[in-house]
This record gives C-alpha cells, sequence and structure tokens, in this order.
C-alpha cells in the first residue's frame, strides 16, 4: 500500500544542480521520518539527509552538508532533495526510505520500512 517514488535524477557537470522528489502515497508523513540514502557501484547503500515531520528536524551526513537540503512539502506529500554544487563522488542512485518513526531519523538503511525505486544521479565531465 505504502509506495515511494522518486523522480529528478540525471545526468550532470560537476558544479551543476539537480532536484530529486519523492511523491509518498500510502503513509501518514506525520508517523514517518523521511530519508534520502545513495548508493555508489560497488558501495554501501549510504545515508544522505533525513527528516523528522514531527520533531522538524534535518540531518545530512558530512560531505552533502552545505550542498544539499532536503525539504518536505506537507500538503502535495513529497519530500525533495535540492542538489547543489554537485561532484563526481556525488554519482550514485539515490533513494527514498521511509521510517516509522516520528523524531528519530535512522543512518542505517535497517532502520527503514519503505523504500522508492532509485534515480540515478550522474556528475562527470
Amino acid at each position: 500500500q505504502v509506495q515511494l517514488v522518486e523522480s529528478g535524477g540525471g545526468s550532470v557537470r560537476p558544479g551543476g544542480s539537480l532536484r530529486l522528489s519523492c511523491a509518498v502515497s500510502g503513509l501518514t508523513l506525520r508517523d514517518y521520518v523521511m530519508s534520502w540514502f545513495r548508493q555508489g557501484p560497488g558501495k554501501d547503500r549510504e545515508f544522505v539527509a533525513g527528516v523528522s515531520w514531527a520533531g522538524g528536524t534535518t540531518y545530512y551526513t558530512d560531505s552533502v552538508k552545505g550542498r544539499f537540503t532536503l525539504s518536505r512539502d506537507k500538503d502535495e506529500n513529497t519530500v525533495s532533495l535540492q542538489m547543489n554544487s554537485l561532484k563526481p563522488e556525488d554519482t550514485a542512485v539515490y533513494y527514498c526510505a521511509a521510517q516509522r518513526s516520528i523524531l528519530r531519523v535512522g543512518g542505517r538503511p535497517s532502520d527503514y520500512d519503505h523504500w522508492g525505486q532509485g534515480t540515478q544521479v550522474t556528475v562527470s565531465s
């Protein structure tokens, strides 16, 4: 019943920007933490950013602080990740994930209950 659908991925040059969106259905946003993970080739899935609806708290992994901004559109049931100053190291499949938690933003994939299909982000010259 729960469905997360990512969009907005693509190819961009270093220094460019992309905006990823996650359309959420089948769950009550107030009951979930929403986060973005990414997984590069041969890499483990890595926490990127997450937000608690109820707590109003947002967390970012160190490598994206100051460049990425996570926002939550409550009315449209959409979570977005604005990605600026992109680097080749940001190349990965980006996943939207939902955790059944109202406050704690989990940093591990195992913390999350629902996942989107992923969207590819490629940063290259």
